[in-house]
């Protein structure tokens, strides 16, 4: 059995121990050590990484009481190691943890909902709620959890004997047997947990709940604690002031700007449609009866270039085809007839300009990789006349 320092002192960064074994696999060499302060996955807590004599740790798991260490080198058994964990990693996952405690244990409270669920990722932390939050829920939720990290009250760490276990009402996920370490944040939350935590309150740092959605029964509420927060708002703060700078607008008022903004861009979509529906309705006058027809005009979205080919189709007598470049390169189609069949023009179009496109037998939609002048030469040998 390997004894656990990661149990008894969660700051604990640097230790000695021995090795007592070492195995190779196809992934690398399994050390096994007398003693470990490398905390293994579990509880939904992400293995620790750091050093063995300089050798990278790259995961951590328990297995019947053992604690192997997936590492890149060999470790002679026997030999005498020095340990080391990444400890920025060790202290963001523990900041992480412990906040996800005080969420949980304060949501308990107030809303009488368990944890049913929880993902310590790279960048966010998940916690899944059996009962829905309302907007205003999570705002007295975030407030209460952030109110008692500044108590920064201590946190403690007991393993009750079963006679004592059985009186306690901590929260866990499952019916537990054996002995059971209960990890406290007095006040707020009380659970049954194997992980690393940090010693007071105040260590967890500030707590942001980013998003919350319904999940199952419940939710999913996504969050980030202490050197995440900050980072977090950070960044927020950086894009708000670059949107700022950009509309001219002061930080707080931000969202008023966008606003404008996308009132303007509106009209200006709107004054748009009216001029192409005129621009369109000229071109169907003055292709009215030439038959087979072909059209090139810029900057047309899927919807204005489907309008165009109508108008063309229901003046022209024959066929039309309407085109408008990309900006990436190529072209956007549209090929339709009153009657008729267009989808064999299409096969030839998409073969010989490297396209791609489909639809009903008087309309078909897609695009070629070819540019306007090769799109224009396809149809003029097939005697489409020009606009």
């Amino acid at each position: 059995m390997t004894e656990k320092l990661y149990e008894r002192d969660s700051f604990l960064a640097q230790f000695s121990a021995r090795v007592l074994d070492c195995r190779e696999d196809r992934r690398g060499f399994w050390v096994e050590l007398d003693r470990t302060a490398f905390f293994p996955e579990g509880g939904g807590q992400p293995w620790d990484t750091g050093t063995l004599n300089g050798v990278p740790v790259l995961e951590v798991h328990s297995k019947e009481g053992r604690i192997l260490h997936l590492c890149s080198r060999p470790l002679e058994a026997g030999t005498a190691v020095e340990g080391e964990l990444d400890w920025p990693r060790r202290f963001d996952l523990m900041q992480q943890h412990s906040g996800e405690h005080i969420v949980s244990g304060l949501a308990h409270q107030k809303f009488g909902c368990d944890n049913v669920g929880f993902h310590l990722g790279a960048e966010r932390v998940t916690i899944d709620l059996n009962a829905e939050l309302t907007p205003e829920d999570l705002i007295w939720l975030e407030n209460a959890v952030n109110r008692y990290i500044w108590q920064d009250r201590p946190v403690r760490v007991t393993c009750p004997p079963p006679e004592e276990l059985e009186k306690i009402p901590y929260r866990s996920k499952k019916a537990l047997t054996g002995q059971v370490r209960l990890v406290e944040f007095p006040g707020a939350d009380l659970c049954a947990c194997c992980g690393t935590h940090v010693n007071t309150a105040g260590q967890a740092g500030p707590v942001k709940l980013l998003s919350c959605v319904k999940f199952r029964a419940g939710v999913r509420i996504e969050l980030v604690c202490g050197g995440r927060a900050l980072d977090y708002l950070g960044e927020i703060l950086g894009q708000n002031t670059q949107i700022s700078q950009l509309l001219s607008a002061k930080p707080l008022e931000t969202a008023q700007g966008v606003q404008r903004l996308l009132a303007e861009n509106a009209a200006l979509k709107a004054r748009t449609a009216q001029l192409e529906e005129v621009r369109f309705n000229a071109l169907a006058v003055q292709c009215a009866g030439t038959g087979d027809v072909l059209a090139v005009e810029p900057d047309l979205s899927p919807g204005a270039l489907r309008l165009l080919a109508d108008k063309l189709a229901g003046s022209c007598g024959g066929r039309c085809a309407c085109a408008s470049p990309k900006p990436e390169g190529g072209c956007s189609y549209v090929l339709t007839c009153r009657e008729g069949d267009v989808r064999p023009l299409a096969q030839e179009l998409n073969r010989d300009l490297s396209g791609r496109g489909g639809g009903k037998p008087n309309f078909v939609q897609g695009g070629v990789s070819a540019g306007p002048s090769e799109f224009v030469t396809f149809f003029a040998v097939r005697g489409f006349h020009g606009l």
